[in-house]
């Protein structure tokens, strides 16, 4: 017999109601404008200081400083409950070890994010000789030649950034689904840094069907990020725990009947990065024969498990991917 689920605590249910009616209130939000508006400031200072180091050098020195200070952060607790569900196998220092690589990379994202228009160095004259490298030049090339629109999913490995920037050097047709922040003067700034060095952005919201749409009929390459908590969402399994999993790159490949393919960046020793893309996948079909939303978006799942699993210290494990 399945247990019932246990009653929502009363005391809880009203602590909700009362911090929803705080966030409602002018005063809340007039303190919440100012704060992000000071946290802007304090990031565009950030900014200009790391601007001018290399890449190298901002990119060492905010990996080295989150290291250090990230696993005493709060959120850190999110992310030592999700590896230890995740590798029960592991021991306590090899958990600790791995969140230390978890914030060094998110740090040196950061770093690097400040300097994008000079991460991309990759050489067709010297392939694999700068930051920048690849073992599949043939299936990029691909998504030039095979004159079709496509769909391409990553997740929040390594510097994820790099991805989109390479669709845009090459002048591939294409567009990035992207969350928009809560603060929207830091909001702003993260997309001064991106419009200049992506293809079309396209902002996660109601109106954003319209323009993926868009991108797909035209036969362009929608790219998104598919690894984090979604509700409503198609559940999976994710490291043999249940989740919800953000449905729209199953939906569209239903729809339109595209190509899917999956593109990760791994980070290597010496502040480089590998770029990999998949072939196009065999996507699981229903009796009728249209593509099958559910399976398919376990299949995907699946692909980013296994990314993780191979670099686990590379991948964001401070979202609560689990709820």
């Amino acid at each position: 017999m399945p247990t019932a689920k246990k009653p929502f605590p009363a005391w809880r249910l009203q602590r909700r109601r009362l911090v929803k009616r705080i966030q409602r209130s002018k005063l809340y939000r007039s303190i919440k404008l100012v704060l992000d508006f000071l946290v802007a400031i304090l990031t565009r200072l950030m900014v200009r200081g790391l601007r001018r180091l290399d890449p190298d050098a901002s990119s060492n020195f905010v990996g080295a400083l989150t290291r250090r200070v990230g696993p005493y952060l709060h959120v850190s607790r999110v992310g030592r409950k999700n590896l230890r569900a995740a590798f029960p196998e592991k021991s306590e220092a090899e958990i600790e070890a791995i969140l230390a690589g978890v914030w060094e990379n998110l740090g040196r994202v950061a770093g690097e994010f400040v300097h994008l228009d000079r991460m991309w160095d990759y050489d067709e004259a010297r392939p694999n000789a700068g930051r920048i490298e690849t073992f599949h030049v043939d299936r990029f090339i691909g998504l030039f030649t095979d004159e079709k629109p496509a769909l391409i999913f990553s997740a929040h490995l390594a510097n994820w950034e790099i991805a989109a920037i390479s669709a845009a050097k090459y002048g591939l047709d294409s567009a990035v689904l992207f969350r928009i922040p809560s603060n929207r003067f830091v909001a702003e700034l993260i997309h001064e840094t991106r419009a200049g060095l992506m293809s079309q952005l396209v902002p996660a919201g109601p109106a954003a069907g319209l323009f993926m749409g868009g991108v797909i009929e035209r036969g362009g390459h929608l790219g998104m990020l598919v690894d984090q908590h979604r509700n409503p969402g198609v559940p999976v399994t994710f490291f043999g725990r249940p989740c919800l999993a953000n449905e729209t790159i199953g939906r569209l490949a239903r729809l339109y009947e595209c190509p899917v393919h999956g593109v990760r960046v791994i980070r290597l020793p010496g502040n480089r990065f590998r770029i990999e893309l998949t072939e196009a996948l065999e996507l699981p079909r229903d009796a009728e024969g249209s593509v099958d939303i559910k399976a398919t978006m376990q299949t995907i799942t699946s692909i980013v498990e296994q990314w993780v699993r191979e670099y686990p210290e590379q991948w964001l494990w401070l979202h609560r991917r689990w709820r």
